[in-house]
């Protein structure tokens, strides 16, 4: 944990800010040490170089072991492609030129797709994550040091109300037991005038019978390591049954829909045996979250004007995305 942090955390539980004690130093940053909130009724560790605020075993526990096992396969820096970065910027609408040197909330942050995206524009982010998904994301970019990791809870943030000039998550709140609690936990921790996007996965007729549905009730009974040795062995057969179906002419497209496997190919450049592992990683993804909540535009532009949100928009990019400028009710 860089020090500069410290000014940035706030009790989850009573909102008052930390004090450092029992810190040991490595490489310029906090590796492990106590934080201690004005109270001292609540004390949380840091442990390598992690604040954490979550107990180690949780819902997303999946994620975790997701992200650790496919840790570098999404970054564009490992590709070679901007994936990542194409993603980024059109979900969000904004510049590099605008983030840099602003602080960022990467709310639900994985391995760190995202996170390296902003970090190569200048922006100082904060990658929040519930799950081990925070090792991770710092064993991929702790070299950037305007990188700072945080496992918390997006129902209880661990940060300053009202902080950051820019937040975002992407790909994940669909994946909390409560999805609008877990939205509306954001804007508190934006900036008077400051900006949020959010993406989600799409609710409609024809979501609701994709073949991921057919398997879900008993992928999320089975026990993570098994179904991920199921997976391993059936998704390389998959894709290229897939494929194979997809050159079949008129019907090809919808017959390879039915097979329940993620496929890119003709979508994202890659090489076969990226397709191969991203086939895993985003297979994997369908079956083992405990949640998969989909909404629909008309839900996000609700949430938004609840909130106070001006300037909406929620569009079509890849996901159904959601962003807008925060207003806060003036204080008393």
């Amino acid at each position: 944990m860089h020090a500069e942090l410290l000014e940035v955390l706030r009790c989850p539980e009573c909102g008052r800010q930390f004090t450092l004690d029992d810190a040991h130093h490595q490489d310029g940053q906090v590796r492990s040490g106590q934080l201690r909130c004005g109270s001292a009724e609540h004390n949380f560790v840091i442990r390598d170089f992690i604040p954490r605020f979550v107990a180690a075993r949780n819902y997303a526990n999946s994620f975790g072991m997701q992200w650790n096992r496919f840790r570098r396969t999404q970054l564009d820096s490992c590709s070679g492609l901007p994936i990542s970065a194409d993603r980024f910027w059109k979900a969000t609408g904004w510049a590099p030129e605008q983030i840099a040197g602003q602080w960022m909330l990467d709310a639900g942050c994985g391995a760190g797709r995202f996170a390296e995206v902003a970090l190569g524009a200048g922006a100082r982010v904060v990658a929040l994550d519930y799950s081990s998904a925070a090792d991770a994301c710092f064993a991929n970019l702790r070299q950037h040091p305007n990188l700072h990791v945080v496992q918390g809870d997006i129902y209880a943030l661990p940060f300053m109300k009202e902080f950051f000039p820019y937040a975002y998550s992407l790909g994940v709140l669909q994946h909390t037991p409560d999805v609008a609690r877990a939205f509306a936990a954001l804007p508190a921790a934006v900036a008077d005038g400051g900006q949020l996007c959010v993406d989600f996965y799409e609710r409609s007729w024809r979501g609701a019978l994709h073949s991921k549905y057919w398997l879900r009730p008993i992928t999320t009974r089975m026990p993570q390591q098994r179904l991920l040795a199921v997976l391993e062995r059936w998704v390389p057969p998959l894709w290229h049954l897939s494929c194979r179906l997809r050159r079949i002419p008129l019907a090809g497209r919808a017959l390879a829909r039915m097979v329940p496997v993620v496929n890119y190919s003709g979508i994202l450049p890659l090489t076969e045996q990226q397709h191969l592992e991203w086939s895993l990683l985003d297979t994997f993804d369908w079956y083992a979250p405990a949640y998969d909540n989909p909404q629909s535009a008309r839900t996000l532009t609700q949430w938004l004007r609840q909130a106070g949100i001006g300037e909406i928009e929620v569009i079509k990019a890849g996901h159904l995305v959601a962003r807008g400028v925060v207003a806060h009710a003036p204080r008393n």
